[in-house]
């Protein structure tokens, strides 16, 4: 079943690259005692995802922030070192890039999409979340192959 407004994000691990090397990050702690726009990719470096989602996040990250907005995450079903790899090569540095390696986030939110035709095998579908205090505010999911309330510009129409 998929998440809905109102639930608890579930308490999975993320893991971000850091200097010391991978790190796992509590989705719990993560979420506690803050806002948090979150969004999620089909996949690091694929084309509207590096073109467009992560580019809006970077670009809106001030505006999101002066609508109340503590922190911007973008999560996808890659490994930390891609994500990391990503997060540098796209100078979002203001964004905390978390790693759902395995797909235990998305698939606990009831939001996977089948990649297999694409040579992905399970993914992320794309979406976008205000989380407030572990508890979704917020959420917006995509169409299969659309870019549109995911977007930065759409989540800053709606704070």
């Amino acid at each position: 079943m998929m998440i809905k407004v109102g639930d608890t994000v579930p308490n999975t691990k993320f893991v971000r690259a850091t200097a010391e090397g991978p790190q796992q990050v509590d989705a719990k702690e993560f979420f506690a005692g803050k806002t948090v726009a979150l969004f999620s990719v089909p996949g690091a470096f694929t084309p509207t995802c590096s073109a467009k989602h992560l580019p809006g996040f970077v670009e809106k990250a001030e505006a999101l922030k002066a609508k109340g907005v503590d922190e911007i995450a973008c999560t996808a079903v890659n490994d930390a070192f891609v994500m990391g790899a990503w997060g540098k090569s796209a100078n979002a540095d203001s964004i905390a890039m978390l790693a759902d390696g395995n797909g235990d986030f998305v698939e606990a939110l009831g939001l996977t999409m089948d990649g297999t035709g694409f040579g992905m095998g399970k993914r992320g579908q794309r979406f976008a979340m205000v989380v407030k205090d572990g508890v979704v505010d917020k959420l917006f999911v995509e169409e299969p192959g659309d870019f549109k309330v995911s977007s930065a510009d759409y989540m800053l129409e709606q704070l």
